[in-house]
């Protein structure tokens, strides 16, 4: 009964509150529900635990949990008190305002005018919807969207859990902070930033956009730079929003030794696509500060750089994309720090790659064209060695169980057209001859006996053409106790068109290794095959077993023309367990494997409970009749120390095991045929626990002196990452070059040689005191990350490398400051020397 008075009682003065300020108000309250004009956003619904009328001084207050619904608006407080007179509302006691746009707005006394657009807050904190905060001891609101805060604080972060009084991890304090949501602007009088409650920068005024904003005019955060060849440099980079769909972003950026250094990035956004432009440019004050070509480009007075990159979807089947770059010199990106997408990630053999391509797609066929060009960054390569691709069309179709025969029916199709200007030479065993050779220097391999088997021919000058077509099919059969018979037959024809170039540089020496003349020809490939798998499976209390034995027999015609190609896309072949069973183990067209070929192997794979796995393969490959192609060296020897140039071919292994969640341990290799010597291995483990991260990996691969790599290649690495606290991690890593001291004796003992014959030109060289545990990189860093900020640290060193041509120890120390919403400041600084190859001289290091 008293529940029931009370809820009456409750429903009465909301009522008799919301029909004493809706006629002064203007609002259709519950009282004229019923009235058909009534908009619902217009209603107003209050709901409080009694009502008050005071008529001495004109006032009514809703007291007691007072809810008041308005507009999308929803109003808390502990008492709210309407002055008709001032027609001004005032609410106190766990005062709360909550925006339509979930915007949360308390305060311990609220003065607002009637619509709750204009008035004053005490205490005020703002809680918008992407967690960033405002504070304020008083904050003025004008027009329902300008507030202003007194002595206001902002921040991104989240306050302390269990200690909310203690400052943030960072937050701007100003003495005032405008935020105008017309314009969707905020900004900040007299500011600085504070990390935990500390002063760390002052800014007399600087402005934003609020979380509404996606795209602005406006400033972006600079960009500082600080080499030798360089001096300091500070970019300031301005987004210019010219409409949703484009943009332009004007970075200038002064260098204290070189100048004003200008960047443009145009970007557009259309309904079947988008692209950017980008393009830097700069008129060197010091032009010597950078090494003379051909190691550098301090003979130029005007550096600079054009990209784009896009991609058009045609229709839901086919697009056109392209990613194209160009550069007056190949060291300007590196020179100065400018970002480009055409730059491979590679550490040490890095070009710019640029792309055009044409795609096709739908559920059974595949269709690409494309074209590319290839602009080394280092002194050691020579453009002129670099081929034009263009086209290149790859077309692949599948027929799923075509009538009368089944399985499955597959046409692929190839056409690849290059061209380059200098034959590109490769010297066996070891590289010693160059063909620009000066007292100071030497540069672009060569051959001092330009003959087969003294000298590679690595890439062919001219015009070279190959069309390539085949058609296979393949089909499984299961019989009744298991075992798995999968039939194979293909027909393979290329069409060679070779037109080499032996009027310039050193062109003409290729003719002793390889027949230059014009001409088209052709070969065809049959083959005919047969795959035999006897899956047996075992279940134990300890886990599931499947032991599989494996074998493949393919018969095939010999290999044609092997000399006359112009290998160039089948030059990386490694013989491991990914290729144990394919039909043609060459990387690309240009080779195919011919003769008749028995591959055998053993698969084991186990799963031990919820999380422990283990895989293994073990397997060799038999050359059964024909010739062998791995055996025929074409112009670049491909084949040859592979493992697969002799009858038996070397054993390959790879094994995988998770004893349980959180670590991996892997290893693979190829082991010589009688002696089981490793050839190639690979290892690592990777261990994640927790705060605890490790990776170890081991690689060693024996010399291959037909392919000009005459010493073994070994490394270690070991990298880490440790999370010591809440937010916090570190973590390193180091490889180490277990060959290098090898190295080291062999150019002691030609030092000593030199020394011995002439002592009056050359002086007595001391020994290396190289250990095996040579460090060829390291780096090193330590990371902060929580919900509104990233720090990030990290220093690396990369050591000289004989290799790559590095012939100086680099090393660099990166610092990455991100707050959310207000920005990223990052900066790179070069320690020391620098590599020979970046084009800098060494007196402005």
């Amino acid at each position: 009964m008293a529940s029931g008075v009370r809820r009456i009682t409750r429903l009465a003065a909301a009522t008799a509150l919301a029909t004493t300020l809706a006629p002064v108000l203007g609002w259709t309250s519950l009282a004229y529900a019923q009235t058909p004009a009534a908009k619902p956003q217009e209603r107003m619904v209050v709901d409080a635990r009694e009502l008050v009328y005071d008529k001495d001084n004109n006032t009514v207050s809703a007291v007691g949990d007072v809810q008041i619904l308005y507009q999308g608006r929803t109003i808390e407080a502990d008492r709210v008190v309407y002055d008709r007179q001032s027609k001004r509302v005032v609410a106190t006691g766990n005062a709360r305002i909550t925006e339509a746009n979930g915007t949360v707005i308390t305060g311990d006394r609220f003065n607002l005018t009637d619509d709750f657009r204009d008035g004053f807050i005490d205490s005020l904190r703002v809680v918008n919807t992407d967690k960033t905060r405002f504070s304020a001891p008083r904050a003025e609101r004008t027009d329902g969207e300008v507030f202003v805060f007194d002595k206001g604080i902002y921040t991104a972060c989240e306050p302390c859990v269990e200690q909310p009084e203690r400052p943030p991890f960072w937050q701007v304090r100003a003495a005032r902070i405008i935020h105008k949501k017309s314009e969707q602007m905020i900004y900040y009088e007299d500011a600085r930033l504070e990390f935990a409650g500390i002063p760390i920068a002052y800014i007399p005024y600087m402005s934003g956009p609020d979380a509404t904003v996606k795209r602005k005019s406006g400033f972006l955060a600079p960009k500082f730079i600080n080499t030798s060849a360089l001096g300091y440099g500070v970019g300031l980079p301005y987004f210019i929003n010219l409409a949703p769909n484009y943009d332009l972003t004007v970075t200038p950026t002064y260098l204290t030794r070189q100048g004003l250094l200008g960047q443009v990035e145009w970007r557009h956004r259309f309904v079947n696509g988008s692209y950017n432009i980008r393009a830097a440019g700069i008129f060197q004050q010091e032009k010597e500060a950078f090494l003379k070509s051909p190691f550098g480009a301090g003979d130029d007075k005007f550096r600079g750089s054009i990209e784009s990159s896009g991609k058009v979807f045609i229709n839901p089947r086919w697009n056109f994309s392209w990613d194209v770059a160009a550069a007056t010199d190949r060291f300007f990106f590196k020179n100065y720090r400018i970002r480009s997408e055409s730059i491979t990630a590679s550490t040490y053999l890095q070009e710019s790659t640029s792309t055009v391509s044409l795609n096709g797609q739908s559920a059974d066929a595949w269709f690409d064209m494309r074209g590319y060009y290839f602009q080394p960054l280092t002194y050691y390569d020579w453009q002129k060695q670099q081929p034009i691709v263009g086209p290149v069309v790859d077309y692949n179709k599948r027929v799923h169980k075509p009538s009368m025969i089944g399985g499955e029916l597959s046409f692929t199709v190839n056409l690849t057209h290059l061209t380059r200007e200098a034959t590109s030479y490769k010297e066996l065993p070891v590289q010693k001859s160059y063909l620009i050779t000066t007292p100071s220097y030497s540069l672009f391999d060569g051959c001092a006996v330009y003959q087969k088997g003294q000298c590679l021919v690595t890439g062919l000058a001219g015009s070279i053409a190959r069309a390539t077509a085949e058609v296979d099919w393949r089909r499984n059969f299961i019989d009744p106790i298991g075992q798995v018979w999968t039939p194979y037959a293909s027909l393979r024809a290329d069409v060679f068109s070779i037109n080499p170039n032996t009027t310039s540089y050193t062109n003409a020496n290729v003719s002793t290794i390889a027949d230059i003349s014009d001409e088209v020809f052709g070969r065809a490939m049959p083959a005919i095959g047969l795959m035999y798998r006897f899956p047996f499976v075992a279940s134990t209390s300890w886990g599931t077993h499947i032991l599989e034995p494996v074998a493949q027999i393919v018969a095939r015609p010999n290999e044609t023309n092997s000399l006359r190609v112009a290998n160039e896309d089948a030059q990386s072949l490694v013989f491991d367990d990914t290729n144990l069973f394919e039909w043609n183990k060459f990387s690309g067209y240009d080779r195919v494997e011919g003769g008749s070929r028995a591959n055998v192997g053993l698969r084991y794979s186990g799963t031990f409970g919820k999380d422990a796995y283990a895989n293994a393969l073990v397997g060799q490959s038999y050359h059964l009749g024909g010739r062998n192609s791995y055996a025929s060296g074409d112009l670049a020897n491909t084949g040859l120390n592979s493992g697969l140039d002799t009858r038996r071919s070397d054993y390959v292994a790879k094994v995988q095991l998770q004893p349980f969640k959180g670590l991996l341990l892997q290893a693979g290799g190829r082991f010589d045929e009688s002696t089981f010597e490793p050839q190639r291995v690979d290892a690592s483990a990777a261990f994640s626990y927790k705060f605890l991260s490790t990776t170890v990996g081991y690689s060693r691969y024996e010399p291959q002196p037909d392919l000009g790599i005459p010493r073994r290649r070994e490394g270690l690495s070991i990298s880490q990452s440790v999370s010591f606290a809440q937010y916090w991690s570190v973590r390193g890593s180091v490889l180490f070059d277990l060959d290098k001291f090898k190295y080291d004796r062999e150019r002691y003992r030609d030092a000593v040689s030199l020394y011995l014959a002439n002592p009056a030109s050359y002086t007595n060289p001391a020994y290396p005191n190289t250990g095996p545990f040579q460090t060829a990189a390291a780096s090193v860093g330590l990371r902060y990350q929580d919900e509104c900020t990233i720090f990030d640290v990290s220093y690396s060193q990369s050591y000289a490398d004989r290799q790559a041509g590095s012939t100086k120890d680099t090393r660099t120390l990166m610092f990455r400051l991100e707050l959310r919403t207000l920005g990223e400041i990052s900066y790179s600084q070069n320690l020391g020397t620098s590599s020979v190859g970046d084009g800098v001289s060494s007196s402005s290091r």
